[in-house]
């Protein structure tokens, strides 16, 4: 598996967490700091995932190394549309 393929499949492996995280808080109707603050995270680091490989296809495209793509921080790339 290559590594932009990894990247998707840590992709659906967050999305389908949150996911079961949107369901259960939805469904508990209560204040479930855990899983609000496990949600967070993931969102955070699905902005991290997208944003990689952005940059890896972009670098591919114009004949760069994608290798070359680095995770940029979760301050800068927070909030990223998908």
């Amino acid at each position: 598996m290559g590594t932009d393929q990894r990247i998707l499949h840590r992709i659906t492996e967050m999305a389908d967490e949150e996911r079961r995280l949107r369901d259960a808080l939805a469904a508990a109707g209560a204040d479930r700091a855990v899983e609000r603050d496990r949600l967070g995270a993931l969102e955070r680091e699905l902005d991290q995932c997208w944003d990689l490989l952005r940059q890896r296809r972009a670098r591919a495209e114009f004949g760069e190394d994608p290798d070359g793509a680095q995770v940029r921080p979760q301050s800068q790339v927070e909030n990223y549309q998908s």
